[in-house]
């Protein structure tokens, strides 16, 4: 009789314990999960959003709209406007043409006309758009040891010619960009060419030539708006302005849609409208006003 009652309880206390230990093994497992849940949840709802590719286009463009801060300024606006993400790649426009050729780039913003009229002939571009414009400047050390600002102030043949007979150390962009083209336009104009130790090509963007230009002492051509952002931080001085040669226009184009099915046409034809828009044009008039007391960029869209 003891002995079965002590069975009978060594009975019951064994299934007590197993009771026990799968009873809390599924509070375990139902907590662990609804904890792994609500993780998931709250990831979920703290992670940022990424655009769609289609609120997303790559804008091909020179180095001068990037450093003198037009882009930083408009952009944002662009984005809040549309929803639509700009991927700025900032290079010489020769740079930026050839990556709308080979259908890199949704829209350009350039500043060599005849090249983008040439673009959209060739069928690599849709249509070409005055956007704005302003003008090229030389600039040198601040001594001019070859008196261009006294000899050749609003002259920039005269003041080309004289860079070449006086060797004066000048340095150019080097790369294809519109600076570059234009540059070499006006060394053809006067019927000499460039080379030797007095001139550097550098193949560097407007900011990086300005820097070099400071710290070896010498003249180098450049569009206002670069130098005017930069100027604070530079040994230079403008010597020549003001000749109508160094007139800089710059023009918009969306990419040929069909180079590729990546051409966000859609997006860049909204930009286009965007910055030919009458807000487009006039945050583009009032740039530059607050800081240098001009506007670096004339709207002058059609």
């Amino acid at each position: 009789m003891f002995k079965f009652k002590i069975t009978k309880v060594l009975f019951f206390m064994i299934c007590l314990l197993f009771f026990a230990t799968n009873f809390t093994g599924c509070i375990y497992f139902s907590v662990e999960q609804s904890s792994e849940s609500s993780h998931s949840i709250d990831a979920s709802s703290e992670a940022p959003s990424t655009p769609q590719e289609s609120s997303i286009i790559i804008l091909s463009t020179t180095t001068s709209t990037e450093n003198s801060g037009l882009l930083d300024a408009i952009l944002p606006i662009f984005r809040t406007d549309t929803g639509i993400e700009v991927k700025v790649v900032a290079v010489g426009t020769g740079q930026a043409l050839k990556m709308g050729e080979d259908g890199e780039a949704d829209v350009l913003l350039v500043h060599a006309q005849s090249s983008e009229e040439q673009f959209v002939a060739n069928g690599h571009g849709v249509e070409r758009y005055d956007v704005m414009y302003n003008d090229f400047i030389l600039v040198g050390p601040k001594d001019d040891a070859a008196a261009l600002s006294t000899e050749a102030s609003a002259d920039i043949l005269k003041a080309f010619t004289l860079i070449r007979q006086k060797e004066c150390k000048f340095i150019s962009r080097g790369d294809d960009s519109g600076t570059h083209k234009t540059e070499l336009k006006l060394w053809k104009e006067v019927g000499l060419e460039a080379g030797g130790a007095w001139y550097v090509e550098a193949g560097q963007g407007m900011g990086a030539v300005l820097q070099m230009a400071s710290e070896m002492q010498g003249y180098t051509l450049t569009d206002r708006a670069t130098y005017l952002s930069m100027k604070d931080d530079l040994d230079l001085k403008i010597v020549v302005e003001g000749d109508s040669k160094l007139f800089n226009q710059y023009g918009v184009i969306a990419v040929n849609p069909e180079k590729n099915d990546k051409i966000n046409n859609e997006g860049a034809e909204k930009f286009i409208d965007w910055i030919l828009s009458e807000k487009g044009q006039s945050l583009i008039g009032e740039f530059g006003k607050d800081t240098y007391g001009q506007s670096l960029f004339i709207p002058n869209a059609k």
